[in-house]
């Protein structure tokens, strides 16, 4: 095998280790109950931050992995946003995938 297949080989099992890590196998009943925090903001309709001001984005029926990698990103600080770092950083693994599989399962925030 030569470096640069090894090289591809490597790049190519990390994508599929972070693909993995993002898919939600949550029970939708316990995330309806840990969601309760999330629909604060996002289940109201017409919602927006107050600084710096945009609208809230609906998660309902978004895609349950679309979720977990947003927590996760928001967990670890690639994604900026202080307050959803701190509610992200406040959940377990476990949590994480009830709230995506939650989200998913339903059109709207309720």
């Amino acid at each position: 095998m030569t470096k640069r297949s090894a090289s591809a080989l490597a790049a190519t099992l990390a994508g599929l280790l972070v693909t993995g890590a993002a898919h939600a196998e949550g029970d939708p009943e316990k995330g309806r109950y840990a969601a309760q925090t999330c629909l604060g903001c996002h289940g109201i309709p017409d919602q927006a931050n107050v600084y710096p001001t945009y609208k809230v984005p609906k998660i309902g029926g978004q895609h349950a992995e679309y979720i977990v990698s947003a927590l996760e990103a928001y967990r670890s600080g690639a994604r900026p946003h202080p307050t959803m770092q701190a509610q992200a950083r406040a959940l377990s693994e476990q949590e994480i995938q009830d709230i995506a599989a939650y989200f998913a399962s339903i059109d709207q925030p309720r």
